[in-house]
């Protein structure tokens, strides 16, 4: 008997599109997530379609709904759970880049707050979720991700004498001015230098087909950081933090930076949230307590994540090996793990950016 597609008055599709998914934070209904239903004899199969990396999440979903919506005795319910990334908008004046779905943006309004290392884990956390992804380290007065990355001394290839091949590590494609410069000569470039590295390092860089890269920013506010925004086609912004006030300010001003050239802010993550001593599990707010979440309040916008201040997290992204591939068990990789997923989910909110479908028409006077 061949499979039939089930009606959308069926009280089976009405019970699932009903599960309100607690990332989605709506009902599958309302997010359009359940592609088909399909009967068969003795089974009955489900497609449901989410918008962000969902490789570590499907089983448990599948498992869910199983539950939410049991079927009668003898006939099985196979719950198949895919994810369909898609490019969603940039800045206007701005075309996406050839074959990347979305561009990431993390940024911090100042220095040592641990963006770098949010940067390294997200896309190590959305690479283990099933996404395709890059990470180009921006920061070329302290570029951080060859030796969190594991690739400190190596050196990229190019075949064309044009463009640059990315290094792989832990199933990420970098790129990085680290891996073009001495590692001990300082970078003494005026701006615009810099921007120019930049937009060259990402757009001479034989990307592939990605999902989203993530882009460690400059921390600051600056000329090159407004510049760099304004130059490359950004679907979003992670705002990286500490608790403590002055980190808050700063911070307040790159989110208000990204605002101004039309840039989204998925959200805020507070770093270094809370301390647990490693000798006795003593938990204390050094930096100050829920900084991050008032700032988001203040905002408008999600608080993706409260991380750890954890002596092991700084010593596995040393030693090129972060958390999220040395500890992917750990509470501490966990935390990251739900940062990524609650950072693709809000991405996915976002319109859909069908712009590229479409020629570009223009009218001449004759």
């Amino acid at each position: 008997m061949n499979a039939a597609s089930d009606v959308g008055g069926d009280p089976l599709r009405r019970r699932i599109e009903a599960y309100r998914d607690p990332w989605l934070g709506t009902t599958l209904g309302a997010a359009r997530a359940v592609a088909a239903i399909e009967r068969q004899p003795g089974r009955i199969n489900v497609d449901i379609v989410l918008g962000f990396p969902a490789a570590d999440y499907a089983a448990l979903l599948a498992a869910e709904l199983r539950q939410w919506a049991p079927v009668e005795p003898g006939t099985e319910l196979v719950v198949n759970v895919r994810s369909e990334i898609v490019p969603h908008a940039v800045q206007k004046n701005l075309k996406p880049l050839p074959g990347i779905g979305n561009v990431v943006a993390v940024a911090s309004g100042k220095g040592g707050v641990g963006k770098s290392t949010v940067a390294a884990n997200l896309a190590l956390a959305w690479t283990r979720q099933g996404a395709r992804v890059g990470l180009l380290d921006a920061d070329i007065y302290g570029p951080s991700q060859p030796l969190m990355m594991g690739l400190v001394g190596q050196r990229p290839v190019t075949r064309d004498q044009k463009r640059i091949e990315p290094l792989i590590a832990h199933g990420v494609a970098v790129m990085s001015i680290g891996f073009l410069i001495d590692p001990d000569q300082p970078m003494v470039w005026r701006g615009p230098m810099v921007t120019q590295a930049l937009t060259q390092l990402l757009g001479d860089t034989l990307w592939g087909e990605l999902d989203y890269l993530v882009v460690d920013m400059p921390p600051g506010t600056g000329d090159i950081q407004l510049t760099l925004v304004q130059r490359v086609p950004v679907s979003g912004a992670v705002i990286v933090t500490t608790p403590q006030d002055i980190a808050l300010a700063d911070a307040l001003k790159g989110l208000r930076m990204f605002e101004k050239v039309a840039v989204p802010v998925l959200g805020v993550v507070e770093n270094m949230s809370t301390h647990v001593c490693s000798n006795c599990g003593h938990e204390e707010h050094i930096f100050g307590s829920h900084g991050g979440a008032r700032l988001a309040a203040d905002c408008g916008v999600e608080l993706l994540g409260e991380l750890p201040l954890d002596i092991r997290i700084r010593e596995e992204a040393d030693s090129g090996h972060p958390s999220v591939v040395a500890a992917p068990d750990s509470a501490r990789a966990r935390a990251y793990f739900e940062l990524a997923r609650r950072t693709a989910v809000r991405l996915a909110d976002s319109a859909r950016d069908y712009s590229r479908l479409f020629p570009k028409i223009s009218v001449e006077d004759s």
